[in-house]
């Protein structure tokens, strides 16, 4: 080989190498870069995606609580308020113990069973209550005369609201002797322990050894025979 053709041909190794090496230097510095760009990218979600990750764990955390504290608060609450526990998850009204200022009253004097007085008791606006099974309250004069039994059995319960009315009959003389105490009034109470009894008008009437029934919910049941 002359030596201007082995010069060439050193020349165009040398170029040949030269170029080999420029790209292989590229292609480690691409793959270097891809690598650091992947790795990076990699890491960058991931780190974000813990992040948020994190974030709803906490927050779902919170939610938990709050969520419970709130739901048993409002239970405790709810469930210290009135009402009887009927066993199925609600809870029922109670009604109060009426006294003779929560009925509006009224009489009417009566010819049935020799003459008598029938009490109406209906509760006020707003109010639901429930009167003694025994008897109601009635006294009369200054003395304070009671009425006694004019029936053997104690009656029902009976619930005062809205519309409902209970009635009890007042004989205010069984006996057939002449005599006996000329009044205009009488006092109504519920029961022995109300404490705040009303004097209701019914006219002239003559009282002596007195008798009331039950409460009813019917004026025919509230007869006071005996």
């Amino acid at each position: 080989m002359s030596g201007n053709r082995r010069k060439a041909f050193l020349v165009s190794a040398a170029l040949v190498g030269s170029t080999m090496l420029m790209t292989a230097c590229q292609d480690t510095d691409a793959a270097t870069d891809t690598g650091a760009a992947k790795g990076s990218s990699s890491a960058t979600p991931a780190g974000n995606a813990a992040t948020p990750s994190g974030s709803s764990t906490a927050g779902s955390g919170q939610g938990t609580a709050k969520g419970s504290d709130a739901t048993t608060g409002k239970g405790t609450k709810d469930g210290a308020g009135s009402g009887a526990d009927t066993g199925n998850g609600k809870r029922e009204p109670v009604g109060q113990v009426c006294g003779a200022n929560d009925i509006s009253w009224s009489t009417k004097s009566e010819t049935q069973a020799g003459g008598y007085i029938l009490i109406s008791a209906k509760a006020k606006s707003g109010i639901t209550c429930v009167p003694p099974a025994a008897l109601p309250t009635v006294a009369f004069g200054s003395d304070g005369t009671e009425a006694g039994p004019a029936e053997q059995a104690v009656g029902k319960q009976i619930t005062l609201s809205g519309n409902t009315t209970a009635y009890a009959g007042v004989n205010p003389k069984t006996t057939d002797a002449d005599g006996g105490k000329e009044l205009d009034s009488i006092i109504v109470a519920v029961g022995d322990d109300d404490d705040n009894p009303v004097s209701l008008s019914v006219g002239t009437i003559t009282v002596d050894r007195p008798i009331v029934t039950n409460w009813h919910t019917s004026p025919a049941d509230a007869v006071p025979f005996g």
